[in-house]
């Protein structure tokens, strides 16, 4: 009797792992990975640091760091029903044109598309550049030209533009450079926010604001974001109180800007090393990243909500323990819904990052992975990911692929 209570209960057990597997299948099945491209790192371009920006058609633009003449490319990739055709728009010559581009491209008010390159502009290697590709069409055939708006000193005016740009409702540019700006910092600055104007057909820099290195914050590597005021808000990934780095708000006043710090990273539940970049919700809720620091050492997804004149923080997730330190690097995009989506540098059951999401949920927020990355199908994801309206999110790893160190564009349904 006994071995038949026993047999009754293995079998119940094992249908209740059946099924749960078959329910684990699904849950993976039910996000698929297609890859766009694969890069060569021939004429179609090399590791693409940054994500992807998609026009109205559902076509998808970006750059990759390498490849192309030498200095990296501009690309687009054109939807027709289920094929994607490739096209490189433009290669980097290095030197005056600019050279390795490590942030996304960006539609302007005109239509045309801009960026920043980190190098190029007086040498291969410095100082960085803003540019703007013009479409000349005939027929289908089209051709893009490069317009160099501005070129890096490397002084006083900033130096290498490793984030990308945003624009005002004026048409200024506004955008940050990882360092220059004055002495500190063991070399020629602590990094800028800098401005540029258009004035009869030529374009002028001015900064914003100069990093100390201090209390102030250093190093930012990612654009401002704007709100409706015309502040300016974005992460410097060193230096702060602790130095750990910073999540800053710029405010115009009568004589300049003035610089306020909404929270210094303390390397608890927060994390340390803000990389990526800021968002608003629709209720003036900011949301961002750690890249490492907090309880595993891979960083954190956080809440800055304004509360009487300040701002509170709140940890809306921790990412796990395990593998290399690696979370969180680029920025994040909030759908319609108000979910949140990120990628991870490493990270995943692979260690070689993922692309996941966080729901709100019961007064919280649930996590899920959406796709785990292998160097066979992609590696390392710097760049921030997009949705479209259909919830397909799309995306590059920086390596991995088909050709193991020159990355690839993908798409993920979910």
């Amino acid at each position: 009797m006994e071995s038949k209570q026993n047999g009754h209960r293995w079998g119940i057990i094992l249908a209740a792992i059946v099924v749960l597997s078959l329910l684990a299948t699904q849950e993976v099945m039910a996000q698929t990975l297609q890859v766009l491209h694969t890069f060569t790192g021939g004429s179609d371009g090399a590791r693409p640091w940054a994500g992807v920006t998609m026009d109205r058609a559902g076509n998808v633009y970006g750059t990759t760091s390498g490849g192309g003449l030498g200095d990296g490319t501009v690309f687009r990739l054109t939807r027709s029903a289920t094929v994607w055709s490739f096209a490189s728009l433009y290669s980097f010559q290095g030197d005056t044109d600019g050279a390795y581009p490590r942030s996304p491209v960006i539609f302007g008010p005109d239509g045309n598309l801009y960026g920043t390159t980190s190098g190029g502009g007086i040498t291969d290697d410095c100082c960085g550049t803003i540019y703007k590709l013009t479409a000349s069409c005939h027929s289908v055939v089209c051709t893009w030209t490069e317009s160099v708006l501005y070129r890096f000193q490397g002084g006083s005016d900033g130096s290498a533009p490793a984030g990308g740009i945003v624009f005002d409702p004026a048409g200024n540019i506004y955008g940050t450079t990882y360092s220059g700006g004055g002495s500190g910092c063991g070399g020629p600055g602590c990094g800028t926010v800098f401005k540029l104007a258009s004035s009869g057909g030529s374009w002028s820099e001015s900064l914003v604001y100069r990093f100390t290195g201090g209390a102030d914050g250093a190093a930012p590597l990612a654009t401002v974001t704007l709100d409706q005021a015309g502040n300016l808000y974005g992460t410097a990934s060193g230096a702060g109180r602790n130095g750990l780095g910073v999540v800053f708000q710029l405010s115009p006043t009568g004589s300049g800007w003035s610089e306020s710090v909404l929270h210094a990273f303390q390397n608890g539940n927060d994390g340390a090393t803000p990389i990526g970049g800021l968002i608003f919700d629709s209720t003036g809720n900011i949301y961002g990243t750690t890249y490492h620091g907090g309880p595993n050492r891979n960083g954190a997804v956080f809440e800055l909500s304004p509360s009487g004149g300040g701002w509170i923080l709140n940890v809306l997730y921790i990412f796990p323990a395990g593998g290399f330190e690696g979370g969180p690097w680029a920025t994040l995009f909030m759908d319609r819904a108000g979910s949140l989506y990120g990628t991870t540098y490493y990270g995943g059951t692979q260690r070689d990052g993922s692309v996941f999401k966080l729901t709100p949920s019961n007064g919280g927020w649930t996590e899920r992975d959406l796709y785990d990355f292998s160097i066979y199908d992609g590696e390392a994801l710097y760049g921030s990911v997009i949705v479209d309206s259909n919830g397909v999110v799309y995306g590059t790893t920086y390596f991995g692929g088909g050709n193991r160190t020159t990355g690839e564009v993908f798409k993920i349904t979910q």
